[in-house]
């Protein structure tokens, strides 16, 4: 068991918000946190507009693949946080669940793209001075 913090981070595909959300906490919090995502429903590949938001503040998540939510990722993770993936996620008492309410960027192009990112970012900031951890810059 590490004893540093885990989030893992649910949305349906597992292609947009959970990977622009995983790849900003990677990026700010570095090795302070462990970052997870998956989803309920995942997609093929990670949506290419969140791909190149992500880009144009030099973080990238080419490399990442929608995964598949499983219980051994809810039960290792301290918190984790859903984003549009309703009653699919399995609760497990002790852990905290936040529910962010971010539009879905699947279908749209960068321009919409760009204010989903942006929001997260700002959350993740929020999420990570809770933990005490200092984010880079």
């Amino acid at each position: 068991m590490s004893d540093k913090p885990s989030v893992l981070f649910v949305c349906v595909h597992n292609a947009g918000r959970s990977q622009m959300a995983a790849g900003w906490l990677s990026h700010l919090a570095a090795d302070a946190v462990e970052v997870r995502s998956a989803g309920s429903a995942p997609a093929g590949s990670v949506n290419p507009a969140a791909v190149e938001a992500m880009r144009e503040v030099g973080i990238d998540i080419t490399g990442a693949q929608p995964k598949i939510l499983t219980a051994e990722a809810v039960e290792a993770s301290d918190v984790v946080i859903t984003m549009g993936c309703g009653d699919a996620c399995p609760f497990f008492p002790g852990k905290r669940y936040l529910d962010w309410d971010l539009d879905d960027p699947a279908g749209q192009g960068v321009e919409a793209v760009r204010p989903i990112r942006d929001e997260i970012r700002r959350r993740i900031e929020a999420l990570i001075a809770e933990f005490g951890v200092t984010p880079a810059r």
